[in-house]
């Protein structure tokens, strides 16, 4: 079993624990679409878009509470340095 399959089923699984209606895999994205699926599994309730650095720039502060807001920026910027990466 390849790296990538292992990766896409547990992306599934965490979606499916997660209670999304619907799973999420691109099936192009290459690495980007991987990270940005990993990302809406940790965060399913989070309506993401399409690119991660507008939910940076339109996130307003304190729309949270301050230890989920900590968590929300920190994955999500962790997301967008993982894309940049390549890994």
């Amino acid at each position: 079993m390849s790296r990538v399959t292992r990766l896409l089923d547990y992306v599934r699984q965490r979606q499916r624990r997660a209670g999304a209606d619907e799973v999420w895999i691109p099936e192009q994205g290459g690495h980007a679409g991987l990270v940005q699926s990993e990302l809406a599994a940790e965060l399913p309730e989070e309506d993401l878009g399409e690119e991660l650095t507008d939910c940076l720039v339109l996130y307003e502060m304190g729309s949270k509470p301050r230890c989920e807001e900590v968590e929300f920026l920190d994955l999500v910027q962790e997301a967008i340095d993982r894309v940049e990466r390549g890994h």
